[in-house]
């Protein structure tokens, strides 16, 4: 009732604040005068709908500084909201909606799956699309009108096999990932890196994306006495994972890519339960840089809470996409797909420098939990 609630609560500050309800819109194509349409997809309702949220929050800032500034050209930009509901089938739906409705571009989803599923009508339609997804079969798409505000799960699990076998030595790891996108391009990923190194799982386990009984997998994992689990699954079951490991008496720390870095596997898990996790992260904090503590700042002020990942992902994304409209003079289709990979640009995550796969960033940093709070790794 209560993420209900929120959900419809920033709608209606959206309303305020110029941007439209999810999935309205007219019927009218782009001209060369009145607002510049651009759409954000991602869930807004369900169990991936904290994604949504802070993607949303993180465009909208991006798209209100812009607009506060005079917009592009004198026109002001109008982000007008569509609910995936986190289901692929949904997703390639609106699509077509946005196609039909004549937005330039499109920001979202968070969802792999679901991005994955609309990238042929969005190529078709030749509408530009910067993902906060991280699967590699985002790249394996194939759309040049594709691209990524964020690493591939290829970097995030690099760089934690480097950090996790190269320096901390621990090579009896165990593996449960979930049968979605994001969990298969995870488990496929983490694997590959450990492969490099002649390391294989002492236990692989795959899950569904709606499970939420782990006790089987879990006890298969806990008979092989590993020293390390890797998780490759979204915020709210990794935290179900974790807590239920806790209850079985599993002790050893787990490691993950960027849901593990959030409040929602964090408050999932449970403080004390998350305690020692490693994280594989683009951005560890909002203290990081003189950037990342002003948009924090400014995310806090329009939000009364705290920034995050995937807030600090989406406003990256929002940002590159609207310095290639300016910097194109509001180009539409392949000329703006062209220019938004020709977009440099030093964000919060990094310096962005879009390669033909739509990748623009190719670095992690490797934090840990400790005492309720995501702080770098030593060593």
């Amino acid at each position: 009732m209560l993420r209900r609630a929120t959900v419809i609560v920033l709608a209606a500050a959206l309303a305020a604040a110029g941007c439209s309800a999810p999935g309205s819109g007219d019927d009218k194509k782009e001209t060369d005068s009145g607002p510049i349409k651009i759409a954000l997809v991602d869930a807004q309702s369900g169990q991936l709908s904290s994604l949504g949220a802070w993607e949303l929050k993180g465009a909208k800032l991006a798209v209100d500084e812009w607009n506060a500034a005079g917009g592009i050209n004198g026109r002001q930009v109008q982000l007008d909201v569509f609910d995936d509901q986190g289901d692929p089938t949904t997703g390639t739906n609106l699509a077509r909606k946005i196609d039909s409705a004549g937005y330039l571009a499109m920001l979202g989803t968070a969802e792999s799956a679901v991005t994955i599923a609309m990238a042929p009508t969005l190529k078709t339609a030749e509408i530009p699309n910067i993902t906060s997804g991280q699967s590699p079969g985002l790249v394996a798409a194939g759309s040049e009108f594709l691209f990524l505000n964020g690493p591939t799960s290829t970097t995030y699990d690099e760089t934690l096999a480097k950090y996790i076998v190269d320096q901390q030595g621990i090579k009896n790891i165990a593996t449960i990932t979930n049968n979605g996108s994001y969990g298969k391009g995870e488990h496929d990923a983490f694997t590959k890196a450990l492969k490099s190194r002649s390391v294989t799982p002492v236990a692989d386990q795959v899950v569904t994306t709606d499970q939420k009984d782990f006790s089987a997998a879990l006890t298969t994992i806990r008979q092989k006495n590993p020293q390390l689990i890797f998780l490759g699954a979204e915020e709210v079951e990794s935290g179900l994972i974790v807590k239920q490991a806790r209850d079985l008496g599993i002790t050893v720390p787990f490691a993950g890519a960027a849901p593990q870095g959030t409040p929602v596997f964090l408050n999932t898990a449970g403080a004390t339960n998350a305690e020692g996790t490693i994280v594989s992260s683009p951005y560890l904090s909002n203290d990081v840089s003189e950037a990342s503590k002003k948009f924090a700042a400014a995310y806090k002020a329009k939000y009364n809470e705290d920034a995050e990942l995937h807030g600090a992902k989406a406003y990256d994304g929002a940002q590159i996409l609207l310095t290639a409209l300016k910097s194109s003079n509001v180009a539409t289709g392949k000329a703006l797909a062209d220019a938004i990979r020709g977009t440099k640009y030093e964000g919060l995550l990094g310096s962005f420098a879009f390669d033909q796969t739509g990748v623009g960033i190719f670095a992690t940093s490797i934090g840990t939990i400790k005492d309720g709070k995501l702080v770098a790794a030593a060593g």
